[in-house]
This record gives structure tokens, C-alpha cells and sequence, in this order.
């Protein structure tokens, strides 16, 4: 438990990328500004940092590159890396000269050890690049091994650097990116999951858009960090300029990056996730298959490992609270009008399949029925049907607020369905007397059977009510209810023809109805039923009095960030807890954190009966959905232990 606050305790590795002010062909001057970078990563904690192409003699040296002066002080410069000893592993760029020979090369150093060597394997030599004047392809070359600042060490583009167990390391240089297959993608089928850049880049309109498309599709094709870093302040600027562009990319997103055209130094740190990568490659075969196809390329392995900085070390990374809900507001307006779409489609194209001209929902006045009744409005616009042909009813029990029926009411006509009340309660009065329940004999016995009893009532009504109609029947329960069993199983809430809801998450349902009562598309009056039904308290409304369903499972808001990362990418409980523990600080204690995501991890577990028999549903999201059709297959009768053991290494305190 003491490492529990300790980001590499969890999977994670802090990384950097810099961008050194140097001096062409002064590579003493070049060496002091790389090993103060140098020194600040480690006072950062990182494990690496990657520094240019060429950095220690400078890359626009052109013909200098053949001076013998320039190469003797730049190998001068690594020996005098070397012999600092400092803590951490650095990637620096020199030209090596062998056997007659000159490669651009990338030298990997750690703590006086030179652990390999890496030279470029595409040379460009078109527009303004000359590199094919003075260099060699690095997969030219016949050797091995070199000796080179006084070390033998590994030679060639063959080489994976093992830092540590998840953290495999692939080296790359500026130009061999650019090209249709980099030799990264053949890497990251052998193992790695880091890979690094070197790069020198010079500044044109409209690169730095092009650098991040590169890096972040090679990153995500790879299902890899990627690590660039390119040369800026002090390179000749003859002809060229130099932005001094630095980039971490994670599986295609941005880590962190580098302020260009700065007039300093800059170091760039950020903390990537291997166990996303690992996760993601277990998962996607096609990557596995690719794997299989490609294994005539051969790889060395050197092993290197890195001492992990201990004690309290805290992510630098962001960790969004609401994973399934985009932080940028542009974004999260895309994101709700595409789940729409989605929604829509999905429900367009089950009734064209079908014939269905009509459909029947069952209106709450809550979230998740306002948000489907939303969807089965534009589904009828959009087959050009009267929304007269919804067929809405609100059947209020014993324990409905006036304040949601009246809701209810107001959304039923604002959107112009046909709109019905049902008064449930002499018929479950009627089964409550048949099962010979205490409430029917005036008893105030609210139990399990008492609250089903109204939903299933509910449900019972709506399907028999879709055959007199033609109809088919909506439903409107939401992903996190699945997640955590809060649905009542078979002929109640839990059952429908078609849900447009079911791989929705509850916080992004109430970030889609509030993007809909901000919206152009509806009337002033279901604008405020909407604002109405987001300031009402989540409720199954089934017993009398206050019934609150987040006193019951817990804040959805905690619930559906437990399950974005359990689902989405397999982590284990304490991992979950970690990222929660960043994200939720400052409103939620680690105690609450813990006990929130043991009753998650027990509801998810008891409740998978439930699943496993769910109607169709659109997927929606990458977040998954659980389907037993699509992303989720697991036995009903599954055992919740080894996560509970897991969830023991969670402190109680923070």
C-alpha cells in the first residue's frame, strides 16, 4: 500500500522530449545545454528523455559533418555524457563514423552505460535535405557492434531497448516517420510499445498540423507512445528556420507538447499509460495477426533496466472526471449531436426492418425516458412520420412525484406525442393481493417485490399495448444502469423491443438532454420541460418518500468513470482507484473512492444474469457497450474475488 500513490506502481511512465539551444559544430556548448535538460528530467522523474537529431553537433553542419574535428568532439561530448553517470536514460544524436562510413545516429546512455546505438535508415535528399551527401542508411550497415566514447555497444536498426518490463523502447530518426512504413511499425510488432523520435524538422507553413497527423495516426497504428522531438533555437537558418517542435503521443492522443519558436531551452514531460497499449493490443487481434505476418523481421533485445523513481509521486497527466463526456465544449457539441445520429439511426432502421410506423415508450420524466422520447421524436421526422405516431404514456405508481408527472406531461405534448396516463396502481394493488403481499393488507412493507411489482406492471402495459397499437416498444434504460444492475429484470424496465439508451452512459445522457434544451431544435416549452427534468433528482420513484438511486448504487458520476476503465480497458481495481483518486480529489475522500467502486464491482459482478439477456441496442461510443452480442461475453455466474483482492491494496486513507 505504500506505493500506492507512485504513478509507476500503476503502469505508468513519465517520459520526456527536449529541445536544447545549441551552436553549430560547438559540440561542447551542445553538450552542456543537453546534460542541464538532462538533469532537470530527472528532477522531474521521468525515466527518459529524447533529445533531436544530431543534437550534440547541431543538424545543419552540411559538409562540416566531414570534418574530422566535428566528429572527435562530438563523440567527445556522449563520452562526457557518459561519464556524469546521471540518473536517467537520455537519446542523443551524433554523427558516428565506422568502418569508413558516417551514419546520423541516435546513442541511447543510462547511468555511464552506452546501451546501443541506432543510425537512420531513410536519408532524404530532396528539396532542401542533402543528408544522402554526407550520410549512410543505417540498414546498410554490416556491423554488429561498435566501440564508440570508449564503450562497445550494440549497432543497427534492430534493436528494442527493455527499460523496465512494459516499457520497451524503439529508436527512429526525423525522416524514417515520413515514409509509407516506418521502420517503428515493424518494431512495435516485435515488442515495443515506446517509440522515440529524433528529429530535425525545420519550420514551414502548415508542418506543425502535418507533424501532429504523423505522430498521432503512427501512435495509434502502432498502439504505441510516441516520443519526437526537433530541432529549434540555434540551427542555421541559412535557409531553413526551426521551430523546436517536441510531441508525446499515446495511442493517438496528445500527451504533451512543446511551445514553439521559444527563445529558451524547453523540456516537455508527460506521463503515458503502457497498460492502455498492452490492453489495447490483447484486444485488438487484427494487431496479434500482424504480429504473426510480420515475424521474419528480426529484432534484438537489449535489456536495460531503469531504477523507477520511488516514494509519493503523483500523474502530471490530466484524468478527466467524466471520461465518457468530452472536456471541450466544441467537442462535446460533436460528440452529443453524433450519439444522436448514432441513437437515431439505430431506431430508423429497426423500423423500416420491421414496418413499425408507430412507437410506444413509457414516459417517466426523468433522464433516461426524456432522452429516448428525444430520439423517437427525430426518428419520426426523419421517416417523415406524425410524431403524433408516439404513443407516450406516463403510468404513475405509488410513490410518482407530482413533480415528475407533471414533467412528464409537459415533455409528452411539448414534443407532440400522443400522450396517455395509465394509473398503474389498482392493477399491482390486484398482484400485490394475488401474491399475498403485506402492503395489500395495509401493511407499509416496501420491499423488493413492492417496487418490481410497479415496474413490471409498467412494462407489462407498454407491450400489450404495442400489440393493440402495431407498435413497437422503446426502452429507455441506460448503460450505467446495466453496468450495475439497477433495472428490473424481464417484464420490467430491463426489457423492450429495442433501447436507444442501452450503451449510453447516465452522464453523458444528462450532457446530451442539456445540449438538446440549449439547441435550436425543439420548442421553448420542451426547453424548460428538459432544464426541468436535469434539476430532478435521479429517482426510480417506487417507494414512498424520498427514494434516491445514487444512495443506493452510488454517484453515477464516480460509477461510469469505474466502468469506463474496467470496461474500456481492463484495469484493475486499485488502478481504477489511482486514476480516481487524481480525477475526484478535493470532492471525494479515498474512502469514499474505495467503497464506491467495491459496490461497483459487486453489483457488476451479481447482476451479468441481466446482461446476458438485454434487447438490441445501437452501440454508441469506444467507451463499449455490454452487449452480450458485441463487446461483453462473461458467465453469469462469474466470481468477483480476485477484483475485491485487488481493491484490498487501495488504503483507506489518502
Amino acid at each position: 500500500m505504500k506505493d500506492f500513490f507512485n504513478l509507476y506502481r500503476h503502469g505508468f511512465a513519465r517520459v520526456a522530449v527536449a529541445t536544447p539551444l545549441v551552436r553549430v559544430g560547438d559540440p561542447q556548448y551542445n553538450l552542456e545545454q543537453t546534460v542541464e535538460l538532462m538533469r532537470e528530467a530527472a528532477r522531474e522523474k521521468a525515466v527518459l528523455v529524447v533529445f533531436p537529431e544530431l543534437g550534440l553537433s547541431a543538424y545543419t553542419c552540411d559538409d562540416l559533418f566531414h570534418q574530422q574535428a566535428l566528429i572527435d568532439s562530438a563523440e567527445d561530448a556522449l563520452k562526457e555524457i557518459l561519464r556524469k553517470k546521471l540518473p536517467i536514460a537520455a537519446l542523443v544524436g551524433l554523427p558516428v563514423a565506422v568502418d569508413g562510413l558516417l551514419y546520423n545516429c541516435a546513442a541511447l546512455a543510462y547511468q555511464g552505460r552506452l546501451v546501443g546505438v541506432v543510425p537512420k535508415t531513410y536519408l532524404p535528399n530532396y528539396r532542401e535535405f542533402y543528408e544522402g551527401r554526407q550520410f549512410t542508411a543505417g540498414d546498410s550497415a554490416t556491423r554488429k557492434e561498435i566501440v564508440l566514447a570508449g564503450q562497445a555497444a550494440p549497432f543497427g536498426t534492430d534493436l528494442l531497448f527493455r527499460l523496465a518490463p512494459k516499457f520497451v523502447l524503439h529508436v527512429e530518426i526525423c525522416e524514417d516517420l515520413w515514409v509509407p512504413t516506418p521502420p517503428s511499425s515493424f518494431a512495435v510488432l516485435a515488442g515495443a510499445t515506446v517509440v522515440a523520435n529524433l528529429s530535425a524538422s525545420n519550420v514551414v507553413i502548415g508542418k506543425e498540423g502535418y507533424r501532429h497527423q504523423l505522430v498521432g495516426n503512427q501512435s495509434a497504428r502502432c498502439l504505441a507512445a510516441y516520443l519526437y522531438s526537433a530541432s529549434g533555437l540555434g540551427e542555421s537558418t541559412t535557409d531553413l528556420a526551426w521551430d523546436g517542435h517536441a510531441l508525446i503521443y499515446e495511442n493517438g492522443t496528445l500527451i504533451a507538447e512543446s511551445r514553439r519558436f521559444a527563445d529558451a531551452p524547453q523540456l516537455a514531460a508527460g506521463d503515458i499509460d503502457l497498460d492502455r497499449l498492452l490492453a489495447d493490443r490483447m484486444r485488438q487481434n487484427t494487431f496479434g495477426a500482424s504480429m504473426l505476418r510480420h515475424r521474419e523481421r528480426a529484432f534484438r533485445t537489449i535489456d536495460c533496466p531503469v531504477a523507477l523513481p520511488g516514494g509519493k509521486l503523483p500523474l502530471e497527466r490530466k484524468v478527466e472526471r467524466l471520461p465518457y463526456v468530452p472536456g471541450d465544449p466544441k467537442t462535446r457539441d460533436a460528440r452529443c449531436e453524433e450519439v444522436y445520429r448514432i441513437q437515431v439511426q439505430g431506431l430508423v432502421t429497426r423500423m423500416r426492418a420491421t414496418g413499425t410506423k408507430r412507437l410506444v415508450i413509457g414516459v417517466s420524466g426523468g433522464l433516461d425516458s426524456t432522452q429516448a422520447l428525444i430520439v423517437c421524436a427525430r426518428a419520426m421526422d426523419e421517416l417523415k412520420l406524425p410524431r403524433a405516431n408516439i404513443l407516450a404514456y406516463t403510468m404513475p405508481g405509488f410513490a410518482t412525484s407530482t413533480r415528475t408527472k407533471s414533467q412528464a406531461w409537459q415533455l409528452m405534448r411539448a414534443i407532440g406525442a400522443t400522450a396517455e396516463e395509465i394509473d398503474i396502481r389498482p392493477s399491482c394493488l390486484q398482484m400485490l393481493k394475488d401474491i399475498g403481499h403485506p402492503y395489500a393488507k395495509g401493511k407499509k412493507v416496501y420491499d423488493i417485490a413492492f417496487e418490481n411489482v410497479q415496474a413490471g406492471e409498467r412494462t407489462s402495459h407498454l407491450f400489450r399495448l404495442a400489440n393493440r397499437h402495431g407498435g413497437l416498444v422503446v426502452g429507455t434504460g441506460d448503460l450505467s444502469e446495466l453496468a450495475l444492475g439497477w433495472a428490473t429484470y424481464g417484464v420490467g424496465d430491463h426489457m423492450s423491443h429495442y433501447n436507444v439508451n442501452a450503451s449510453v452512459p447516465k452522464t453523458l445522457i444528462q450532457f446530451l438532454v442539456g445540449w438538446v434544451a440549449e439547441s435550436a431544435e425543439f420548442s421553448a416549452d420542451v426547453k424548460r420541460a428538459l432544464k426541468r427534468v436535469l434539476e430532478t433528482e435521479i429517482s426510480p420513484e417506487l417507494v414512498p418518500g424520498s427514494q434516491s438511486s445514487e444512495a443506493s448504487v452510488g454517484p453515477y458520476e464516480l460509477q461510469d468513470f469505474n466502468l469506463y476503465y474496467i470496461l474500456r480497458f481492463g484495469y484493475a481495481p486499485a488502478k481504477v482507484a489511482f486514476l480516481a483518486w487524481h480525477a475526484w480529489r478535493g470532492k471525494y475522500k479515498l474512502r469514499e473512492l474505495r467503497k464506491w467502486l467495491e459496490v461497483f464491482l459487486r453489483r457488476f459482478f451479481a447482476n451479468q444474469f441481466k446482461r446476458s439477456a438485454v434487447p438490441n441496442a445501437p452501440k454508441v461510443g469506444s467507451g463499449g457497450s455490454l452487449s452480450p452480442r458485441g463487446d461483453w461475453r462473461m458467465p453469469s455466474d462469474a466470481s468477483a474475488a480476485a477484483w475485491l483482492d485487488d481493491l484490498k491494496k487501495v488504503p483507506a486513507q489518502d
